[in-house]
């Protein structure tokens, strides 16, 4: 959540931001937003004359009282009440508008970063760094949906049978290859200083507004209706509101967490060639990192984790590209975003495997996470995350890039994880 506190100091640069963002009329709702500011603060300053103003007149009576002038008291009584009742209403109107300013301010979007650029959809993000060569096939090359079909590694039927389309049940090698992925991409996650985490697959609606999933992408989230609950769209939020409402020490910065979780999308209206087999679930594992930074370090420490998530990709000898996402393309809370994309030789497209992105304070004001600094005050933390990394897209590179007439190569790196070099 944005802090007021900003956007009344730096009111053309929240517009200009927010225009960056794609927000619809942006200059006017901070316009709107301010406006209601005023009327809060006008709000707070009577309130704050009245009780004042009602404490004098308590004094006065007392004094009346002691002198035994009845009649000067029972006069200031009645001025007295009216106060109260003045105070009372502007209580009211008081928190009314304090609601009101709220209800604007968690329709907002993260500011980007001054270095996000201009545009509008993912066609307009910006590639700035690409490596690998792309794999050259036989003109008979199989999609992964064939390949796992021919040597029995996913059903997606079955799964369509169980649950639904989205759903897929892994079988044999498929199923030891995901669990490959899994431990390879968590050992790779502790060999880099992240503490493994297990969290929660369930989180309720506070979990889902401290990461800025809710209100924003509540109609992609799975509810659990009876109990307020919501299945995670990725292990981000739980992992990272384990510092919801805490303080934290500066000398514990940068705090580095990293987790496995089955991550759960509805992806409402997803249909098409496009989204075949395993290029959009709504069940699917992945590897989170989270960091919680000092907001001095956050830009270095995206760097690293941009770098984390490469030496992955080249470990899994896939080649793959960077995107500096545009503005109209980057998530409700992020300030800056590098998505990673890897290619997918038979159906011959880029898929995207990784999401990593700085919230700066964005996520942590509506967590409530702060550090004491040097000077003994409280200061929001920096928040920070990436997908390290997500198994579906990767398994379906990793099928489709590696298939010969022998059958499916396992990279080198994974070998020690499955336990076979071949499918």
């Amino acid at each position: 959540m944005l802090q007021l506190n900003y956007i009344r100091e730096n009111t053309a640069d929240v517009k200009t931001r927010l225009a960056k963002k794609h927000v619809a009329n942006a200059a006017q709702v901070i316009d709107e937003l301010l406006a209601l500011d005023e009327q809060k603060r006008a709000a707070q300053v009577q309130l704050e004359t009245t009780l004042a103003d009602g404490n004098v007149l308590a004094k006065q009576i007392g004094e009346l009282m002691k002198k035994g002038d009845k009649a000067g008291a029972e006069q200031l009584k009645m001025q007295t009440a009216a106060l109260k009742e003045k105070g009372k209403q502007l209580e009211e109107q008081l928190t009314q508008l304090e609601q009101s300013v709220y209800d604007v301010l968690v329709t907002l979007p993260n500011l980007p970063h001054a270095s996000v650029p201009e545009g509008r959809t993912a066609e307009e993000n910006i590639t700035v760094f690409e490596s690998g060569a792309i794999p050259v096939l036989p003109d008979d090359a199989k999609p992964h949906w064939e390949l796992a079909a021919q040597y029995q590694l996913i059903d997606f039927e079955l799964g369509n049978k169980i649950t639904g389309a989205g759903f897929p049940v892994y079988k044999g090698k498929g199923a030891r290859l995901q669990r490959a992925l899994i431990n390879f991409f968590l050992d790779e996650a502790i060999k880099a200083g992240y503490h493994e985490v297990m969290p929660p697959h369930v989180v309720n609606a506070e979990s889902g507004f401290g990461t800025g999933q809710l209100p924003d992408k509540e109609g992609q989230m799975y509810h659990i209706g009876v109990d307020d609950l919501y299945l995670i769209p990725t292990a981000e939020v739980p992992i990272t509101n384990l510092y919801r409402d805490v303080i934290l020490k500066e000398e514990e910065l940068p705090i580095k967490n990293a987790g496995y979780t089955p991550c759960f999308r509805r992806e409402a209206g997803s249909y098409g060639a496009h989204v075949r087999g395993l290029n959009r679930l709504h069940q699917f594992d992945k590897v989170e990192i989270v960091q919680i930074a000092h907001p001095d370090q956050s830009y270095a420490i995206l760097d690293e984790m941009v770098m984390h998530v490469k030496q992955l990709l080249e470990k899994l000898e896939l080649p793959y590209r960077i995107l500096h996402l545009c503005g109209g393309d980057m998530s409700f809370a992020s300030a800056l975003t590098y998505d990673f994309e890897t290619y997918s030789a038979a159906q011959k497209r880029w898929l995207e495997v990784s999401s990593t992105s700085n919230f700066e304070s964005f996520q942590a004001n509506r967590l409530k996470c702060r550090f004491k600094n040097k000077e003994g005050k409280n200061q929001l933390v920096h928040t920070l995350n990436g997908s390290a990394l997500a198994l579906p897209r990767i398994v379906a590179t990793l099928l489709e890039n590696n298939q010969t007439p022998e059958g499916i190569r396992i990279p080198k790196a994974l070998v020690p994880y499955t336990g076979f070099e071949m499918i």
